[in-house]
């Protein structure tokens, strides 16, 4: 019950940022999604802590996941933007719902699958659907900062949702949480880290986000190197046996 009523929680904020996009509440609208995007990051975790991993829950987080980081970011962004589009507009907001449906489509039918070389590894294929909701919001971050309406023009917004969206169904390998691994002297810097990050989001929550969002893009290249050390070393047998640094595919399901 636990870790379901926190999915279903995650579904309702992801709306909730809808509505409140449709009486132009933008920074409310955006802070409903985010808040989805934390409660999907403990859901599977509690599901673990509590040993109450189920494929009902699994199933469940997928469904949530497509309302609220894929329908919802493209209403939001629709509302806010390509709606004055004169033709296209409604087709890149469904582009980027419809991509984010292909990827947990595509999550969910590799459950089963022995061989995933991303998932053993520790990668994620392509950008997941929280961080691809987060990406999607950068123009409305950046006019919320400048207060510039250059970064809310139809043709700048359509173009960036685009590319997001094919972020999303892309094949890239992406870090994931479990591909990170902090050194036992590092760890109290770490800490630190969280403590700042947390007291930023709430000063300067849109250039936090920002910056988290620029971030993660920069990272890409990065988790695109070190999974092709990854691939040389298993063709030459230098991957040992059993090295794989990502938990079962059934333990990590619904975590997309």
């Amino acid at each position: 019950m636990v870790p379901n009523a926190i999915t279903l929680l995650a579904l309702c904020f992801g709306l909730t940022g809808v509505s409140l996009a449709i009486g132009a509440e933008w920074e409310k609208a955006l802070a409903a999604v985010v808040f989805a995007g934390v409660l999907d990051g403990f859901d599977g975790r509690i599901a673990r802590l509590l040993r109450a991993q189920s494929r009902f829950g699994a199933e469940l987080d997928s469904l949530s996941d497509n309302i609220a980081f894929g329908t919802a970011p493209a209403l939001i962004l629709f509302l806010w933007s390509l709606q004055t589009a004169p033709r296209f507009g409604w087709i890149a907001a469904l582009a980027l719902a419809v991509c984010c449906a292909l990827r947990l489509a595509r999550f969910n039918a590799r459950i089963d699958a022995d061989d995933q070389p991303h998932k053993s590894a520790g990668f994620n294929t392509g950008v997941p659907a929280p961080a691809g909701a987060g990406l999607a919001f950068v123009p409305i971050f950046l006019w919320l900062i400048t207060g510039e309406d250059v970064f809310r023009r139809w043709e700048l917004v359509m173009a960036w949702t685009l590319f997001i969206a094919a972020l999303m169904i892309s094949s890239l390998p992406t870090f994931s949480w479990s591909s990170i691994r902090i050194r036992s002297g590092m760890r109290l810097f770490a800490l630190a880290g969280v403590a700042l990050l947390g007291a930023s989001l709430i000063r300067a929550p849109w250039i936090t986000l920002l910056a988290v969002a620029l971030l993660y893009l920069l990272m890409l290249p990065f988790a695109f190197a070190s999974y092709q050390k990854v691939k040389q070393r298993r063709a030459t047998g230098a991957w040992p046996a059993g090295a794989d640094v990502a938990p079962s595919v059934r333990e990590t399901a619904g975590t997309e």
